[in-house]
């Protein structure tokens, strides 16, 4: 008689990925200032046949959204927008981190994934905090 253990919701999501069959997912992360990179590495990742997420906001181009008279917003959509981007990389199976550039949030993102057991690869290997 075996007494399995009840599965944590990371196993429950592993679970189901597996049961629909689904291909692996992965998060692009990085600085939006490469946007163009994310963008090659989003065709490279599905041509290999993965299942791609990536930041889709780049606040640092004008959008009526974030400019005046709505900054006062922008910080508030900052933060949704860094909780949806965490709960990316808590779906994904991996995460691919672009540019030869690490800044804070996305030193924080690989961090967070490393926290969550995710394999984090990068375009750029020397640019990898934890080499």
């Amino acid at each position: 008689m075996s007494c399995s253990q009840p599965l944590t919701p990371e196993g429950k999501l592993a679970d189901a990925k597996k049961r629909l069959s689904l291909p692996r997912i992965v998060v692009v992360c990085g600085s939006t200032r490469f946007v163009t990179e994310m963008n090659e590495a989003d065709l490279q990742e599905t041509k290999a046949g993965r299942i791609v997420v990536k930041p889709c906001v780049d606040m640092t181009s004008p959008h009526e959204l974030w400019s005046a008279p709505a900054e006062a917003e922008a910080e508030a959509l900052k933060g949704r927008l860094g909780d949806l981007h965490r709960a990316k990389i808590r779906l994904a199976d991996d995460v691919l981190v672009v540019g030869d550039y690490i800044g804070d949030g996305t030193r924080a993102e690989i961090a967070y994934a490393r926290s969550l057991g995710k394999p984090v690869r990068f375009t750029h290997p020397e640019v990898d905090p934890g080499a």
